[in-house]
């Protein structure tokens, strides 16, 4: 029998239920590929520990299978009480760790097939949810992490939950598994009418759909990397939001040698004022809907429906479906993806500050260095703050009141946690993804060596005195992007063990594409190729130029962005260019 495609999965879904019921109560190890795929909606992903692979193969016995499953929060927002409900399963049911990722949610790993309805059902008590974590859908809604109190910021956040609750799915099926407090039991399907979600139909989109806010002249959120970006404008007297700009088509998925495929940073779309904002918004997935390539997965993203047709032809087909008012797109100038570490002020009347606390790769864990999960629970515990996930897989903790500052900060360094005022700028906002041992399209390590890369690279940037440099260092196990390598100054993206892709000439303010510097390289050979760069950039920079200037204006590339930026080496690019071929 053929396998299914995911359009015929989802069809044949019967509101996203599947025979994910049947296959948990039966004796089976794992999910067949239908109910793997249609899990994903309800926020989880099959997983298996690829560090016992070879092993058990060798003993003649099945994978580790296990489950990931990730929690959703709009702009990354949870109580103490949501943090500590977390905490307290991945002792009870998980693998003793959870991990913030880049879209300001929690994962957790390590669960068994046979704990997920606990589980799912306990992160939804809580006031949080699974559903559309994952999927064919409108992913989690991104949002500025840093709480200050102002206009803008309470608006994005505003605008976040109500883009969460427009976009997440409504059929019950995920009520009707996780969510009755009855025992899993296999229901006569035939017997179900299937609800048409009004937003996503019966076929839901062609792939998944990012979103996120961004308030200059922060970027932290990659705004540029969403399907759409939305960036709010205030009134003269900055007394409201009184529109959004719009940006779309961005996206980062590729595969190595799929030519294809590549990188696409969104493009600016329009101006909407902010009663229009939701609108605009529905109207541009309904496009996405009605465009994507059902029939290759690879090529089923809005990116491409623009890259395809043009940004001209996707407004007019906005138009065409939305009668309310569009304006020129305004301009807008970013200066960095950093997070606000360390402590600030709120700026609301009660003077409360707010803590960002550097977690590296995100991993919430203790190790004898560092104990990450045990501060963060005593703070939860103790002092009831709320927490917001930042996009580059760090915590803040906010609302703190003046005279618990000393008490806080105490604790963090009872627990090991380093003065991040001491970090170079480019450890600061450096990540990896998840990759080994858990994902299963890792091709190479990413989150378990990039600490180590990171000691090297400090050194470097100490030898040549440029500690305070903003230079942003991504590194992902493979091309799918998680951590959003494609914009940075400089990333590795896996393609075997120890083998890594090298890309350079992104930008630390997120709006600039990197190309194909170096096809294959050995992680052996990492360092010693940035302390080439590096050292090259010390001797020819101009005055005040950045990493991202100075590689600019040094390197004869080719018009950019196009395919072969991805594909190609720089130095062969840089034949072409000489001798007239591109």
């Amino acid at each position: 029998m053929a396998k299914q495609s995911v359009e015929e999965i989802k069809d044949k879904s019967v509101g996203l239920r599947g025979e994910i019921v049947e296959t948990i109560v039966s004796d089976a190890s794992h999910f067949e590929d239908a109910e793997y795929q249609l899990l994903k909606f309800h926020g989880s992903y099959q997983q298996d520990n690829r560090d016992v692979r070879s092993e058990r193969r060798k003993a003649k016995l099945d994978k580790a299978w296990s489950m990931m499953v990730r929690s959703k929060m709009p702009g990354g927002r949870m109580t103490a009480k949501q943090y500590l409900m977390h905490d307290e399963m991945i002792d009870r049911i998980g693998n003793g760790t959870m991990r913030l990722t880049t879209r300001q949610g929690i994962q957790l790993h390590g669960i068994l097939m046979g704990d997920l309805k606990e589980v799912i059902a306990t992160i939804c008590k809580s006031g949080l949810t699974t559903y559309g974590a994952c999927g064919d859908v409108v992913r989690n809604t991104m949002a500025p992490a840093a709480p200050i109190d102002s206009v803008a910021f309470r608006d994005a956040h505003a605008l976040a939950d109500e883009i969460s609750e427009l976009t997440l799915p409504k059929s019950s099926g995920y009520a009707d598994i996780w969510l009755d407090g009855e025992k899993l039991e296999p229901v006569d399907k035939t017997k179900i009418e299937v609800e048409e979600d009004p937003l996503y139909g019966k076929d839901y989109l062609p792939r998944k759909f990012k979103i996120g806010i961004a308030i200059p002249p922060s970027n932290d959120v990659d705004v540029y990397t969403h399907d759409v970006g939305l960036v709010p404008h205030l009134s003269a007297d900055g007394s409201q939001v009184e529109g959004y700009t719009f940006l779309v088509g961005g996206g980062f998925g590729m595969g190595h040698g799929k030519t294809e495929t590549r990188p696409v940073l969104a493009k600016p779309l329009a101006y909407v004022p902010r009663a229009h904002v939701i609108d605009v918004l529905k109207t541009v997935i309904a496009v996405q809907k009605e465009y994507g390539n059902r029939n290759d997965r690879r090529l089923a993203r809005l990116k491409y429906v623009i890259e395809g047709n043009g940004i001209e032809w996707f407004l007019n087909a906005v138009k065409e479906r939305y009668d309310g008012p569009l304006e020129e797109a305004k301009e807008l100038s970013f200066d960095s993806v950093s997070d606000q570490l360390g402590w600030h002020e709120q700026g609301d009347a009660q003077g409360l500050l707010f803590r960002g606390v550097y977690v590296a790769q995100g991993r919430i864990h203790d190790t004898d260095q560092t104990r990450v999960r045990t501060a963060f629970r005593e703070i939860a515990e103790k002092y009831e703050v709320p927490m917001i996930v930042t996009p580059n897989c760090n915590l803040i903790l906010h609302d703190i009141k003046p005279e618990q500052k000393d008490e806080i900060e105490a604790l963090l360094k009872e627990h090991g946690f380093a003065d991040e005022s001491k970090f170079t700028d480019m450890r600061k906002v450096a990540h990896a993804c998840v990759s080994m041992p858990t994902c299963g399209l890792a091709l190479a390590e990413a989150e378990r060596v990039l600490d180590g890369l990171l000691d090297s690279v400090d050194e470097i940037l100490k030898d040549l005195e440029i500690e305070d440099e903003q230079l942003l260092i991504r590194m992902t196990g493979c091309p799918n992007g998680c951590a959003r390598p494609y914009n940075a100054d400089i990333a590795f993206v896996g393609r075997g063990p120890r083998k890594y892709a090298m890309y350079v000439g992104g930008s630390s303010s997120g709006d600039r594409l990197a190309g194909l510097y170096q096809k294959t390289i050995e992680f052996d050979d990492i360092a010693p190729k940035i302390r080439v760069l590096l050292q090259n950039y010390v001797d020819h920079r101009e005055e005040d130029e950045r990493f991202t200037e100075y590689w600019e204006r040094t390197q004869a590339t080719g018009e950019a962005p196009g395919p072969d930026h991805f594909h190609v080496e720089l130095e062969e690019r840089a034949k072409r260019v000489a001798g007239g071929s591109i």
